[in-house]
Order: C-alpha cells, then sequence, then structure tokens
C-alpha cells in the first residue's frame, strides 16, 4: 500500500518570491508562508499566538506564474508534497523541509493584488482529463525535480533558518 504525502497550506508570503532557472532551463521558485494560530492561555487570559513558516519551491510553468504574481504580503493556498533535504555547510550537515508545490491559489481581493486564481501543475498519474477549471494545469510531471544544482535550498545556497522574518 502506497503512503500519502499531501500537505495544504493557506497563509501569507513572508517575503517576494525568488526565481532562478537550473542549467536545464527549467524555472525554480522559491518562497516563505506563514500560518499562526491564536488561543487564550486559561491562566492569565491572555491572548496568545504562534506563527510557523513554511518554505514552498515550485517548477516550471507554476514557478514562473508565481514568481510573476505574488508578492510579499500577499494570502495563498498551496498544495503540495512535503520533502526532506540535506546539504553540507562549514562541515556541518543542514537539513530543510519545504513543500513541493503543485497547486497555488492567489486568495484574497484587489487590495492583495488579485482575483482569488488558481494555477497547479499535474502529474502523468493525475492528468487523465483533469484540470482546473480556473487556472492553470500543466501536463507535465514536476512532481521530481531532479534538476536542482543546489542541492533543494532556497536562494540559491543559502538556507532561510538565518532569515529573520
Amino acid at each position: 500500500m502506497a503512503g500519502v504525502n499531501k500537505a495544504i497550506i493557506v497563509g501569507r508570503l513572508g517575503r517576494d518570491p525568488e526565481i532562478r532557472y537550473s542549467q536545464q532551463g527549467t524555472a525554480v521558485v522559491n518562497f516563505s508562508i506563514a500560518t499562526s494560530e491564536e488561543w487564550y492561555d486559561k491562566a492569565s487570559g491572555d491572548k496568545k499566538e504562534k506563527t510557523q513558516w513554511h518554505r514552498i519551491v515550485a517548477f516550471g510553468k507554476l514557478a514562473e506564474v508565481c514568481g510573476k504574481f505574488l508578492a510579499k504580503g500577499r494570502q495563498v493556498y498551496v498544495e503540495g508534497r512535503i520533502q526532506t533535504s540535506s546539504y553540507e555547510k562549514d562541515g556541518h550537515t543542514h537539513y530543510s523541509t519545504d513543500i513541493v508545490a503543485n497547486t497555488v491559489q492567489f486568495l484574497g481581493g484587489k487590495q492583495d493584488g488579485g482575483s482569488g486564481s488558481s494555477y497547479g501543475t499535474q502529474s502523468q498519474s493525475d492528468s487523465q482529463g483533469q484540470s482546473d477549471s480556473q487556472g492553470f494545469s500543466n501536463q507535465q510531471d514536476m512532481s521530481q525535480p531532479g534538476n536542482m544544482q543546489d542541492g533543494g535550498q532556497n536562494g540559491g545556497g543559502e538556507p532561510e533558518d538565518d532569515i529573520p522574518f
């Protein structure tokens, strides 16, 4: 039995997306999304909030669309799979966990710079005539990046671990 690896995130971009191209010419975009949860502390009654940051990567035409239309502060819905990778820096092994997006939906109204458009990719196994009725469908298999030269790091060489948001 095969496992399921699916992530769905709704949040706001912490900075503008970074787009670059692999040696083979495939577009790769990286951006981070913040999600927050709020609760009331039982002891004090104070409102508390916790923010989580999620690293997102997209490939191909989806990456190009994200690089063109997304910006810091924009609210988005992202659907994809979780991927963990490792890389060496200064003699230490570092690990990063990304969500490899296959669908990105731009949320919000005019104040967020959009109208709720949806863009996505479909793998060969999912492409049996299915496509988003609103937006973009790519028949190529973008689920296996394989062509990235930087080991899955954001921004072409520097991990986001040290970036304050």
